[in-house]
């Protein structure tokens, strides 16, 4: 019989840091902390991970894919379905049906790594799943869910125990890759105002690769749509309804018409 290993799967958000935080409090089993970085964090999410570390004085074990994020957006070059993209080089911007860095960049290094410690020891694997997202659930350990914490009790505990994030949590409702395409309007919108570097990378990225980082928008267009979005409300107009949503289409359409 191969010895038990119980793995606590650390993604860096509140949940995942909440349930770390409490079964290292109440002395559950805590053999190896997982944490596989995209190298797409938010700055302040790396400073949370070193103070969690330093917190708990145990060693969280980084994994890393030995290929970054922009070679698998730039040169990277699959076999398509589409003959059409074959001509173009590199993954570009992630889709709903082709969240292709997630599994390039997350998933695929972690079961890796969960596979060859299956050779050697029989693992408990502990999940960050809130109790208010048991839609997530599958067959692993969820301590969040047999505690019945929520996301805000989640939340609320660790700021509780001094860790706040750098305020991120003040700003967005999820911390993941800042320059996913998938967010909402709401998140890329404080991402515009509040982080102008990581902003100009996104640009850059949307300036040099072939799809459009996303549906609707580009990277520039979502910077003139929150300009217009700020000028209209200091006029004292709501961001909703018939007359601002043709005002914008105006504003854009003009804005392309210069280029």
């Amino acid at each position: 019989m191969k010895p038990k290993k119980h793995v606590a799967m650390l993604s860096g958000g509140k949940d995942s840091t909440a349930m770390l935080l409490r079964m290292l409090e109440e002395s559950c089993p805590v053999d190896l902390i997982l944490f596989c970085d995209t190298g797409l964090e938010f700055p302040q999410m790396y400073e949370h991970l070193r103070k969690l570390e330093k917190y708990i004085n145990q060693k969280i074990t980084w994994l890393k894919a030995p290929r970054n994020f922009e070679y698998y957006f730039f040169e990277y070059h699959p076999q398509r379905k589409n003959p059409v993209l074959e001509q173009y080089a590199g993954m570009s911007w992630p889709s709903p049906r082709n969240r292709w860095c997630t599994g390039m960049l997350k998933t695929r290094i972690t079961s890796a790594y969960l596979r060859d410690l299956r050779k050697q020891y029989e693992l408990v694997e502990y999940i960050g799943i809130a109790a208010d997202e048991r839609k997530r659930i599958r067959n692993k350990c969820y301590p969040l869910v047999e505690w019945n914490m929520t996301e805000k009790d989640c939340l609320d505990y660790c700021y509780a125990k001094g860790f706040d994030w750098g305020g991120l949590y003040k700003l967005f409702h999820r911390v993941s890759c800042w320059c996913c395409p998938l967010q909402g309007l709401d998140e890329l919108r404080q991402l515009y105002f509040n982080f102008p570097s990581l902003w100009n990378q996104l640009q850059k990225w949307d300036n040099t690769t072939w799809r459009q980082f996303r549906k609707d928008y580009s990277v520039k267009e979502l910077a003139w749509r929150f300009e217009f979005e700020k000028e209209w409300q200091e006029q004292g107009g709501t961001l909703c309804g018939k007359l601002f949503f043709t005002a914008l289409k105006q504003e854009l359409e003009r804005r392309k018409a210069m280029i």
